[in-house]
């Protein structure tokens, strides 16, 4: 969801208006899923190089954070959503940790949507995560290094009950992947639209899931 900041300068508003006008956004596109057949989505609202930014900047995302879920929470469970939190939850604030969990908990009946948000997430640091884990299942025995192979691995993941994604799109005209999902995106296909994220409407959504359905998939093998 790249281009909030670069929207709130465009409006000479600092960049935390942007990220206000893109966490409203979300509950847009959130909504557009059942019309679409989309069960999964997954939305990359803080990586683990955010940090990097100025303390202002991190600690209103972090407010917004808490911010949203107290908002959105009811309207979420009544429209059937069903919200789950990846990332590295060790860094983060145990307040709102606490309320990550409360909403995971309360929405855990939904299916209508499963709308994941990545928080302190990184793809590198999701993979180091995971061979952590499987490390210690192997050298508490419970684990034969032979039996190791991707599929092993995969359910150590931040991911393990979600499936990998077929599509994703980034926003703002950027064409890299900024570390995200990297093992779970081997063979997804990819979107690179210029609209800047808070601009990113339904209507905009539809068109490039339509522009997906026509794609022809191989994985690696050549389709007749």
């Amino acid at each position: 969801m790249d281009g909030n900041g670069r929207w709130a300068q465009m409006r000479g508003r600092p960049r935390l208006f942007g990220h206000q006008a893109g966490a409203r956004r979300v509950r847009e596109i959130v909504e557009a899923c059942p019309d679409l057949g989309i069960r999964y989505l997954t939305i990359f609202a803080f990586s683990t190089e955010n940090w990097r930014r100025t303390q202002v900047e991190v600690a209103g995302l972090m407010t917004l954070f808490r911010r949203y879920i107290q908002k959105e929470a009811t309207a979420l469970l009544d429209k059937g959503v069903r919200v789950r939190f990846i990332g590295d939850r060790d860094r983060l604030d145990p307040k709102l940790v606490g309320m990550m969990h409360a909403l995971e908990e309360i929405t855990s009946g939904n299916d209508l949507v499963n709308l994941t948000v990545a928080i302190n997430y990184g793809g590198r640091d999701e993979v180091a995560r995971a061979t952590k884990r499987l490390a210690r299942e192997v050298a508490a025995g419970r684990l034969d290094p032979e039996d190791v192979d991707a599929e092993t691995l995969a359910h150590f993941l931040d991911t393990c009950l979600l499936p990998d994604p077929d599509l994703v799109i980034r926003t703002s005209g950027e064409a890299r992947i900024s570390n995200f999902l990297l093992w779970q995106s081997a063979y997804a296909e990819y979107e690179f639209t210029p609209v800047l994220w808070p601009d990113f409407t339904a209507a905009h959504f539809a068109e490039i899931v339509g522009n997906y359905s026509a794609r022809e998939r191989r994985y690696g093998a050549v389709l007749s």
